[in-house]
């Protein structure tokens, strides 16, 4: 069964040579061209329908899963160019995943592991740059910065994030956790590409910068949350605050890094410790508004083994680098040409396995 069926059909945007982009879903290895069905979904992109609302969002869905089981033509993926799927209007990253912020610390705090003392009490994160979001496929250049006092050059430890991003269709701000589903109108996968060296020279006091603003790359299908099945969130502890109750919903999402066509770790998202209710309304807790196209994530998705490592950072803890691929060659961090994916399944809301689509960069000197 294929895991793009009629259960899912994930959004997105795509052009045929000498065409306009339009939107359409994904079937299979095919998509299905959305532009017959007029109005919101006759669109170059999916800003006009995330603005409007759930209501829309709902009776849209109804038209496209009628349009679609009475087999409409169908073009292979093969034959177009995929687009941002959205126009990225602001973009927020957090860090939300307590294996990983626990890894991160043994490394890059050896004198003082564990967590920040503020980490369970909200949801850390930091303001990303929309304009470096950048679609699956897209080749990533090297960055250079600095890697020390008096040292310019390009970054020697280049790695991954994979993480899970949520698009805003409808705008607001000091935005409840229970009112999460009125406003986010799908997720994304996320790879936050970061590099090492500048991040650790630059981080402190205030946190990344341009270690991280140089690339984010995006997959090409958003996924509603309509097609997904919540699960429970994880226990939180201390309680948190007032404006971050009721936690709102889990995702049990399974992620998968591929690292030069060899799959060297399986994230767990359902893990993670802030949930993206809880994200959204501490984002918007200060009177900051979102807009229709702001996208946030969850953060690198880490689990509590080797193999369920959201980054090739940690994959260097315990002094357990290089990694070794499968075609015989090792690696630490990204060499040139190296080609990484992160791709991801759940049960959705039909009971059956669908697909998140994936995301897909490689790296350039």
């Amino acid at each position: 069964m294929s895991r793009y069926g009629i259960e899912n059909l994930p959004y997105g945007v795509f052009r045929r040579p000498g065409e306009a982009p339009r939107l359409g879903v994904r079937l299979g290895s095919t998509v299905v061209d959305l532009s017959p069905l007029g109005g919101l979904l006759h669109q170059s992109t999916l800003n006009p329908l995330m603005a409007a609302g759930r209501a829309q969002w709902t009776a849209a869905r109804a038209a496209i899963v009628e349009y679609v089981s009475a087999g409409p033509a169908r073009i292979p993926l093969s034959d177009v160019t995929l687009d941002l799927p959205f126009e990225v209007a602001d973009y927020t990253d957090f860090y939300s995943s307590e294996q990983h912020a626990l890894n991160v610390s043994a490394i890059l705090r050896p004198d003082s592991p564990g967590l920040p003392e503020h980490w369970r009490h909200l949801p850390i994160g930091y303001h990303g740059r929309s304009s470096t979001v950048v679609v699956s496929g897209t080749p990533i250049r090297r960055p250079s910065g600095q890697l020390g006092a008096g040292v310019f050059g390009p970054s020697r430890r280049l790695d991954i994030e994979a993480e899970v991003g949520f698009v805003v269709g409808v705008g607001g701000r000091r935005i409840h956790t229970d009112d999460f589903a009125e406003h986010v109108f799908g997720i994304t996968l996320v790879n936050d590409w970061s590099a090492r060296d500048i991040q650790a020279w630059e981080y402190r006091p205030l946190g990344p910068f341009l270690a991280k603003s140089f690339a984010t790359s995006v997959s090409p299908w958003i996924v509603p949350l309509d097609a997904l099945a919540p699960v429970p969130a994880n226990p939180q502890d201390p309680q948190p605050l007032d404006y971050l109750l009721p936690a709102g919903p889990g995702f049990d999402l399974r992620l998968s890094v591929e690292w030069n066509d060899t799959r060297v770790s399986a994230p767990p998202f359902a893990a993670m410790y802030w949930t993206a209710a809880q994200q959204l309304a501490h984002l918007t807790s200060n009177g900051a508004s979102v807009r229709t196209g702001d996208l946030y994530a969850s953060g690198t998705v880490s689990g509590n083994s080797r193999d369920e490592v959201g980054s090739f950072l940690e994959l260097t803890l315990s002094g357990k680098e290089p990694v070794k691929l499968s075609d015989g060659s090792t690696r630490g961090f990204l060499e040139d040409g190296d080609k990484v994916t992160i791709s991801g399944t759940t049960i959705g809301a039909a009971g059956v396995e669908i697909g998140l689509g994936e995301v897909t960069g490689t790296i350039l000197a």
